[in-house]
């Protein structure tokens, strides 16, 4: 019996030791009492939990092990913003204007110091080389010169000295990140030694945010003509069966959808779904957003929230021969080239019955406003830019993006642009 508490007890002070909290602090004046924690696997975020401000602070408890980074999101002012767990308490303060996240002050050790790093180390890349250039023009025993030496010196030295011991992820993040995406050509590393790196790695490579664009850098290194090989000996090494493949897989189909590599993204969506394996999480979610948008598949419904032009209430509720959905944003290069063209063939597509539904991926309300007034279809906006929920239920990665719909709301065409919704209904 008393072996039996003795285990008991270690396992109840292992979980205690486990246990952390993240303590977010705001101003009197920020409006927003929601907030929601945030997990990171590979690119995806995951959603923890939800908590409302006691004071005007919030108080997240993670009941387990953490090492990686996290995202605290502000549902209905739409602030975010990103810090790193290593299994200790994370307190932060907000500072804010106009119900605006202005300035982040991390109050804890570990994100105190990532914090300056990231400062550094952008201060590396993006100033250092100008100051170089500008010191051939000032001589050394000038006060200016001085001081640029000075700085010059500051920033070229070696800020990667942390201590592994005391801060595990940041050691990580910092080690990888200077090995596999630094700008520095000296430093390029061979195919082999990425998918050995992928290959071996702890769990805070899904943790860390590196894996994505470590991910892009690998299949840069193969070449444009060799994309297929790289893939398959990444993935021939990692096993698709394996948690880590299936999660590199996943970031692959996404990161094809992204460039649009749509062979690509094909031959390995296919791959993903023939899998006779237990799927993982992050692998059934990919699947499930490509599967409603598959050309046939019934486009799911969407719950309008505020809607202009129409007292439909939802998506379905719209009623058309033919639907023409964009995802756009007012702030879309892309889009303010492509809707005027849309705007110009709108009666003669409402002569046919068509009907065009806008989904705003806009932030600013009133920059949406603006814009919208001159579109006379269907505009909705949840005002979340790239957090809403139609960006995971749609698999949306770019504006605009266009789906073509039956009176069935059935997807029948997925266009690429506004031309190629013009040819469709033969008005171009």
């Amino acid at each position: 019996m008393k072996k039996i508490f003795t285990v008991s007890a270690l396992l109840a002070a292992f979980s205690l030791q486990a246990q952390f909290t993240v303590t977010i602090q705001a101003p009197a004046d920020f409006k927003d009492q929601d907030a929601i924690l945030y997990t990171l696997n590979g690119s995806k975020d995951i959603i923890f939990t939800k908590e409302q401000s006691k004071n005007n602070i919030w108080t997240f408890k993670y009941p387990k092990n953490y090492m990686g980074m996290m995202k605290v999101y502000f549902p209905n002012t739409n602030n975010t913003f990103n810090f790193i767990s290593e299994n200790k308490n994370v307190s932060v303060k907000l500072e804010s204007q106009g119900n605006k996240v202005k300035d982040i002050v991390y109050l804890d050790e570990a994100n105190d110091i990532m914090s300056k790093f990231q400062e550094g180390s952008q201060k590396k890349e993006l100033i250092l080389p100008a100051l170089s250039q500008i010191k051939e023009y000032y001589k050394d025993n000038t006060e200016f010169g001085k001081a640029l030496k000075t700085e010059i010196n500051r920033l070229s030295g070696n800020s990667d000295g942390i201590d592994q011991t005391q801060h595990p992820f940041i050691y990580y993040y910092n080690t990888n990140y200077s090995k596999f995406l630094s700008n520095d050509a000296s430093k390029k590393v061979s195919q082999d030694e990425i998918i050995n790196f992928i290959d071996k790695s702890g769990d805070m490579l899904e943790t860390s945010s590196l894996l994505r664009p470590i991910l892009v850098n690998y299949l840069n290194s193969g070449g444009n003509t060799n994309v297929a090989g790289s893939v398959d000996k990444l993935l021939d090494r990692l096993k698709v069966e394996t948690p880590r493949g299936q999660t590199v897989l996943s970031e692959l189909i996404d990161i094809f959808d992204v460039y649009e590599m749509q062979e690509f993204k094909d031959k390995y969506l296919n791959l993903a779904k023939n899998l006779k394996c237990t799927i993982t999480d992050r692998l059934a979610s990919t699947l499930k957003s490509n599967a409603n948008v598959e050309i046939g598949a019934a486009f799911p419904n969407y719950k309008f929230q505020s809607p202009v032009n129409t007292t439909a209430k939802s998506l379905y509720d719209v009623k058309a021969d033919k639907k023409v959905v964009i995802f756009w944003s007012s702030t879309c290069s892309h889009c303010e080239e492509e809707l005027p063209k849309l705007l110009a063939k709108y009666n003669d597509l409402k002569a046919k019955n068509i009907q065009v539904v806008g989904l705003s991926m806009d932030v600013d309300k009133d920059s949406w406003s603006k814009k919208i007034a001159a579109f006379p279809w269907v505009n909705d906006s949840e005002l979340r830019g790239w957090n809403s929920s139609y960006v995971d239920l749609y698999n949306v990665h770019a504006t605009p993006t266009y789906f073509i719909l039956d009176a069935n709301n059935k997807i029948i065409s997925k266009p690429e642009h506004v031309g190629d919704v013009l040819e469709y209904f033969k008005l171009k």
